[in-house]
């Protein structure tokens, strides 16, 4: 599954659920495109926690995870974000929340509840967890027995948790993560990462035996797709 996402979608730039705000954008029409592709993904079992990563920093992976989640969550699913990048998280960015609490929160405390960490959103089953404080010790968390059965917990209550992760060649936690979930989504900025960078990513989340379901080519220049052109006409 390799899926273009048009260069608009930019974490340098501020991130946005266009999905919500462009419902009928060639964007938004593109993240249906990779919400179908998911459901051919995997053939004997249900998607049900997804890790959205990256080879290399800044190649917006969670204005990716964000958009995504919100596009499954509109066939009526109940849609979870997670923000598990525990050094630089951003989801509380997109949706202009305070980050004082989260992950890190129930991971580190066993009193803490789940659904006290939880914020809805406007859009219709989907709702978001921030990462909280960031940690001194953020790949043991996310790989202790703590997190796993958060995992379990949250898959009681949504029908897909997604975890917006950091990158794979900077540190070792999303490959954590990637090892305990259904499935791995690649996000690869074009022209701004090397093909060696990626297929190194490719290799260490294969290391851990984690499932590469596919790869979401964002940062494309509209004006050399034939795709875009043709909806762009239509309209």
């Amino acid at each position: 599954m390799l899926t273009k996402s048009n260069k608009t979608l930019k974490e340098s730039d501020a991130p946005r659920l266009i999905v919500s705000e462009e419902p009928k954008s060639v964007i938004s029409e593109q993240f249906r495109t990779i919400r179908m592709n998911l459901k051919f993904s995997l053939v004997d079992k249900e998607l049900r926690t997804l890790v959205v990563t990256s080879a290399t920093p800044s190649s917006g992976k969670s204005t990716i995870s964000v958009n995504l989640a919100a596009t499954i969550a509109s066939e009526d699913k109940k849609v979870l974000i997670v923000d598990a990048d525990l050094r630089k998280p951003k989801v509380h960015k997109i949706f202009k929340v305070r980050n004082h609490s989260g992950l890190t929160s129930l991971l580190t405390n066993r009193h803490a509840k789940l659904e006290s960490m939880v914020h809805q959103t406007s859009i219709k089953g989907l709702s978001f967890m921030t990462s909280g404080a960031i940690p001194p010790n953020p790949a043991e968390l996310l790989g202790s027995n703590r997190m796993a059965e958060l995992l379990d917990e949250m898959k009681s209550s949504y029908d897909l948790i997604i975890f917006d992760t950091p990158p794979v060649l900077a540190v070792t936690d999303s490959r954590v993560l990637a090892s305990e979930t259904d499935g791995v989504i690649l996000v690869i900025p074009k022209g701004q990462v090397k093909a060696d960078e990626v297929i190194s990513a490719k290799e260490a989340l294969e290391t851990v035996k984690s499932n590469i379901l596919g790869a979401v080519m964002n940062r494309v220049d509209p004006s050399n797709d034939r795709y875009n052109y043709y909806y762009a006409s239509e309209e």
